[in-house]
């Protein structure tokens, strides 16, 4: 897998320092293309350490960030014409977000590799440069005494960065959390790929018991919930993901409901309102669970607030999928056995 554009440098301490440039080559950028399809997940990382930004010295200011390729490239190339080391913490190819959730961009890692670099001996300053949302995994004063490197949070984007490094103070727009239109949009191809097989199983067999809408409406279903649903978050109403994807599962399946409900005027009565029914019941939790795992891809939850929602929407979600899924069978059952049974 093409990494960062790294040299070892001679040795000084204890483990080599790396070179690197602010300039992303092909390979980087073609490495972000496999890593936003979620293509062999584990692997985009660089190897953890020390690096050289351009021609850094003993007083030139120290970053911290994880070892995910993505993470480590958004570094260095916010930085062009800036002199830096960059400390890059083994997270296991997770980004800063997750990893401090996780324990792995954490207090225990942060000091183990101070010492391994040695860095105590290559900078004068006991300073170091974390990004604001890995402060969920380290403790700073932990840090401070064990290490002796004091801990102070940049902006939440790499790109204030060069902004932040010349006053050492961050802006209140440099602290605030976006989730923009973009940062949502890049998150999808994942989504997309985790689901594309199992719908693509989904709508077959549906095609094959309940005929060609059936097929589309489970397509519908999950693109609502990986593609629709990451648009449109910040205007769909309520504050819980599930409860804003059982709305928009419940838009989706409307148009279904009416073709059921007003297109078949040969049917019965019973027969339009089962397969109206079973569109809004089989629909709308699919997109809702979506929904709810797009939880772990957006600052906008907490742990505490996922658990939640999980306690609260998981079986309501699985009942009313269940009652939808058996209306498609009683009504796929009825229109095999012909219409004697119908009228």
């Amino acid at each position: 897998m093409p990494e960062a554009a790294c040299v070892p440098d001679d040795p000084l301490v204890h483990s080599p320092i790396h070179r690197t440039t602010s300039s992303l080559t092909m390979a980087n950028h073609w490495d972000h293309f496999l890593a936003r399809w979620g293509y062999r997940r584990s692997e985009h990382r660089v190897e953890p350490g020390l690096y050289a930004l351009g021609a850094p010295t003993a007083d030139t200011p120290v970053l911290v960030t994880a070892n995910y390729s993505l993470s480590f490239d958004a570094l260095r190339s916010a930085l062009e014409g800036v002199d830096a080391y960059i400390l890059v913490l083994d997270t296991r190819g997770v980004n800063v977000w997750c990893a401090a959730g996780k324990g792995t961009f954490g207090t225990d890692e942060l000091v183990r590799r101070i010492e391994a670099t040695g860095l105590s001996e290559i900078v004068d300053h006991r300073s170091l440069i974390l990004p604001q949302l890995g402060g969920a995994g380290v403790a700073a004063h932990e840090v401070k005494r064990r290490s002796g490197f004091s801990v102070e949070y940049g902006p939440v984007r790499a790109e204030d960065l060069p902004a932040y490094l010349q006053t050492r103070q961050a802006t209140p727009e440099m602290r605030r959390v976006r989730f923009d239109l973009w940062d949502r949009l890049v998150l999808a191809p994942m989504e997309v790929k985790s689901t594309f097989l199992p719908m693509v199983i989904a709508a077959a067999v549906l095609f094959l018991i309940a005929g060609p809408l059936a097929a589309v409406g489970a397509v519908a279903a999950v693109t609502a919930g990986t593609v629709l649903f990451p648009i449109l978050l910040p205007w769909l109403p309520t504050r819980d993901f599930s409860s804003q994807g059982f709305i928009l599962g419940g838009l989706m399946a409307l148009p279904f409901a009416l073709t059921m409900l007003l297109g078949r005027p040969e049917a019965s009565l019973g027969q339009r309102l089962v397969g109206a029914l079973m569109y809004l019941l089989a629909m709308s939790p699919v997109t809702a669970f979506l929904a709810l795992n797009f939880t772990g891809s957006t600052t906008f939850t907490s742990k505490s607030g996922v658990r939640r929602e999980m306690m609260t929407y998981i079986r309501p979600m699985a009942w009313t999928f269940g009652s939808g899924l058996l209306l498609i069978l009683g009504y796929t059952m009825i229109r095999w056995l012909g219409p004697v049974l119908l009228y």
